[in-house]
Parts: structure tokens; C-alpha cells; sequence
């Protein structure tokens, strides 16, 4: 492993101050300080934030500050943030002087989900990676000759990718792109919690809009879910909830999703922050979930940050193929699925094998998602790749 370094973590814990986002991005900071490294959270997106309180853009950042420094804080963290609200250019967390230092003095920058608004201003820093988080779609735009989003991603020295094995229907881009994965803080997930007989998910209907490409549509979760929309009246026994907002691009059917046998619960309200959102995870028998159309599409090897957290917490996943075969064990605690039959099948087998199931969900997020594992191979290749 590296000897101890200063590292900069970036991410949109104050920008979307939800309970899975703040997963997503804290267990990169959390993960990289149980490693013995000198870890700092920076937030600089260059976007107005949103206050789920309000329901939208945020008047002004004093709830997603309050919210960056309680989650600094309930890790230990308290010195060690940073975001930058960009009315006025105003900095919070961690003084001016200190953080200039840090920028210019820091062996590894790690911009998770490509979230700085200019990683150019930060080209100081000895090594940066970008992570993709958001596989074909990511690709799609730098294929479709978007410039400004092409400098952003070839400013960084190494690019990483969830998508862990490309296929040739995701357009190529010229970039080596590393396979890498969600970090897991395992000791965060606990399987020993009591679960309710319920499969869930938390889930987007939409995100943005579709993207096209030489004659390939890709879509969002919508297009998918759709094709699986009568499948609680096909599993008598079983019951399917979904935590499920407004959606962007197109207004979620809640209600007939709900005529259709699904019980959907507001996000907002089951599942706000970070101890309520584990809270739901752990309190589930199994997740249950479709994708995005574009990474059905593309079959990268996309796999879902929220379903590694199931895993974690000892709860199969039931999860539509993206192509993750090629990297994950499949069969027993990841089951996959494409056509109805296949889901049908893959959650009776749950039912049927629970325990099996539930103690291979850990020992894959133990193999395959630890942050030991996963953080560590991270930072090594990124200093060992001196070529860019």
C-alpha cells in the first residue's frame, strides 16, 4: 500500500443533500482515512444547490453547509471540508489559507463523478483522477464531440470507469479507461439488522434525457422499468416497494404503478439522509431494481453504488444485467436478470434460498466492494502511471 498521502475527494454531498449521495461520496473519504492517508472533502461544482426542504433550488446554502459539516462531523471530519457556494465565489469549511495550501500541496485529487466545475484551477495538485460514475452516457458525450467536457476529462491524469469491461456498442472515446468500482466502508453496513418482507430499491424515474448516437438511443430508468411494470401481480407472496421520486425529464405514474401492484413510498420521507437511508437498506429482505436503458444498451459492466450497499448489509440483489458478469460473481447474492421470466425466477430463488443468498450478498461486498481493496488499487495505480 502508498505510504500516507494528502488526498482531495470531491462529490455533491452539500449539493444534493440526500441520503444515498451522501453515501456515494462519503465512503471515498471515510474509506481513504481508515487507509492512514491525510483525506480532505472539496466541493466546488459551480451549481446553485438543492434543498430537499424546499423541494428544489435551494435561496441559499446555509442548509447544505449545515448538512456538509453534521456529516464531516459525525466522522471525525470536522477540519476536513470544503465548498464553494458560487454566489460571491464564498468559501466555506476550511480557511482560505489552508486550503490554497492543500490545493497546492496535495499528492492525489480524486474527482468522483467528474463533479468540479474546472478541474483546470486544480491542476497544481500532483495527481488527479477522474472517476466515471456514469458510464456509455459519459461516453456517448465525448463521442458526440462535446469540447468544453472532453478538456474536463483529459485535464486529469488517469481516467477510471464503472463501466468494467466496455462492449463495442459503447462509443470509443481515445481514453484508457481503468475499471473501478463503489468503495464499501463495510463496517458502516450490518447485516445482523432485522428486515421487513419487502424487496425495495431507491431510484430515479428519470434523470435527464435520453442521448442518441449513430443511430443508438440510450435511456433512462424509465424506458426499463416500464417492461417489468405488472411484475408484482406475476410474484403472489412477494411484495415489490419502491422509494421513488417526482422524476425530471418525465413525471412518475405513482398511481399506476400502484395499480399495478407496487408499493411506492416517497424517498423524501423513508429515506431523507444518511442514517435513514442505511436504516431502509438494512431493514429490507433483498433490493430489487432495474437500470438505466442506456447501461442495458451499452452493457459496460455498470454497477449500481445503492446495490453494493445492500450487498453490504447481507441483502441479495435481484438487479438487471448491465454486463457486470464480467467482473462480479453472478448466480448467488447477485442475481441477474434481462426478460420477466428471468426476474420471476431470480426472486422466487430468493425466496426459496434466503440464507444462501443473504451470506454470498456479504462475502461478494466483502471480495469485491471492500474500500480497503477498492481505494487502495485505486491510488496505487494512479501513482504508478506516470504516463497520464
Amino acid at each position: 500500500m502508498s505510504s500516507k498521502l494528502r488526498i482531495i475527494v470531491t462529490g455533491l454531498i452539500a449539493q444534493y443533500p440526500l441520503g444515498g449521495v451522501t453515501w456515494d461520496y462519503l465512503q471515498y473519504v471515510i474509506g481513504l482515512s481508515q487507509l492512514g492517508h491525510d483525506v480532505y472533502y472539496l466541493e466546488d461544482t459551480g451549481l446553485w444547490p438543492f434543498n430537499p426542504l424546499e423541494g428544489g433550488v435551494a435561496k441559499d446554502c446555509a442548509f447544505n453547509v449545515d448538512y456538509l459539516a453534521s456529516v464531516m462531523d459525525r466522522f471525525g471530519l470536522r477540519s476536513k471540508w470544503m465548498y464553494r457556494f458560487p454566489w460571491r465565489d464564498r468559501w466555506y469549511g476550511l480557511s482560505d489559507l489552508k486550503r490554497e495550501e492543500l490545493i497546492r500541496m496535495a499528492d492525489l485529487l480524486i474527482n468522483v463523478s467528474g463533479t468540479l466545475a474546472n478541474p483546470a484551477e486544480y491542476r497544481t495538485v500532483r495527481r488527479m483522477a477522474y472517476i466515471d460514475s456514469d458510464p456509455v452516457f459519459t461516453q456517448v458525450k465525448l463521442a458526440r464531440g462535446q469540447i468544453d467536457f472532453q478538456r474536463m476529462v483529459d485535464v486529469h491524469d488517469v481516467q477510471y470507469s464503472f463501466g468494467e469491461c466496455m462492449s463495442n456498442k459503447v462509443p470509443v472515446t481515445g481514453h484508457n479507461w481503468r475499471p473501478t468500482r463503489q468503495p464499501v466502508v463495510l463496517s458502516e453496513w450490518h447485516p445482523s439488522v432485522k428486515y421487513r418482507e419487502l424487496f425495495t430499491t431507491v431510484m430515479n424515474w428519470t434523470s435527464y434525457k435520453p442521448v442518441s448516437f449513430n443511430g443508438r438511443t440510450y435511456g433512462q430508468k424509465d424506458v426499463e422499468f416500464e417492461r417489468f411494470i405488472d411484475l408484482p401481480s406475476r410474484i403472489p407472496g412477494t411484495q415489490l416497494e419502491i422509494a421513488i421520486n417526482a422524476g425530471k425529464t418525465h413525471r412518475t405514474p405513482r398511481e399506476r404503478l400502484k395499480r399495478n401492484g407496487w408499493r411506492v413510498v416517497n424517498p423524501d420521507r423513508v429515506c431523507p439522509d444518511l442514517e435513514s437511508y442505511r436504516a431502509y437498506i438494512e431493514s429490507s429482505k433483498a433490493e430489487w431494481s432495474a437500470a438505466k436503458n442506456g447501461y442495458v444498451v451499452g452493457q459496460a459492466g455498470w454497477f449500481s453504488c445503492r446495490s453494493a450497499c445492500y450487498l453490504a448489509a447481507g441483502r441479495p440483489v435481484v438487479v438487471q444485467d448491465t454486463g457486470y458478469g464480467c467482473a462480479l460473481p453472478v448466480g448467488e447474492g447477485i442475481l441477474a436478470f434481462n426478460a420477466m421470466e428471468e426476474a420471476i425466477t431470480a426472486i422466487h430463488d430468493v425466496e426459496q434460498n434466503y440464507e444462501r443468498h443473504a451470506e454470498a450478498a456479504r462475502a461478494i461486498a466483502e471480495t469485491y466492494f471492500d474500500a480497503e481493496k477498492v481505494l487502495t488499487r485505486l491510488v496505487d495505480e494512479t501513482l504508478a502511471d506516470t504516463t497520464g
